[in-house]
This record gives C-alpha cells, sequence and structure tokens, in this order.
C-alpha cells in the first residue's frame, strides 16, 4: 500500500464526513423553514423546507456511501498481497 493511496482514502472517508454534516445542517434548516412557513400558512416555504430537508438526507446518503465505500477500499488493501 503507497503513502498516496492512503492518502486517497482518509481524502474519501473525509468528504464523507463533510457531507454527512452538510446533509444533516442542510436536513434542519429544511425542518425549520418547513415549520415556519406551517405557522404563517406559507405554503411556498413549506415546500421550499421539504425539498431542503430531502436534499440534507440525499447528501447524508452520499457521506454514508463515500465513508462505506472507504471500507470496502481499507478491507481489500488489508487483503492484498
Amino acid at each position: 500500500m503507497t503513502d498516496k493511496k492512503r492518502s486517497d482514502d482518509r481524502d474519501l472517508n473525509e468528504k464523507g464526513l463533510v457531507n454527512r454534516a452538510k446533509g444533516t445542517a442542510e436536513e434542519m434548516k429544511g425542518r425549520a423553514r418547513s415549520a415556519m412557513g406551517g405557522m404563517t400558512d406559507d405554503t411556498s416555504q413549506q415546500v421550499k423546507g421539504k425539498a431542503e430537508v430531502l436534499k440534507g438526507k440525499a447528501q447524508q446518503a452520499v457521506g454514508k456511501g463515500q465513508q462505506k465505500l472507504d471500507d470496502v477500499i481499507d478491507r481489500n488493501d488489508r487483503k492484498a498481497p
């Protein structure tokens, strides 16, 4: 295993963590917007909030996938002769 390859693996894991954090923030922002829209009877804000929630969940899923891929790559590196 070369140092460059391990560095790339760490980058993938770090990218996953960043995507999960940003996704969580986006989801929370969307929940807040949707709630405010509900309190003010502003359906436009509710819809925008729900879209942000979905965007956040998708970004979290990408982050989880990146981290799982990092785990698989790491396991395969350990098996390699």
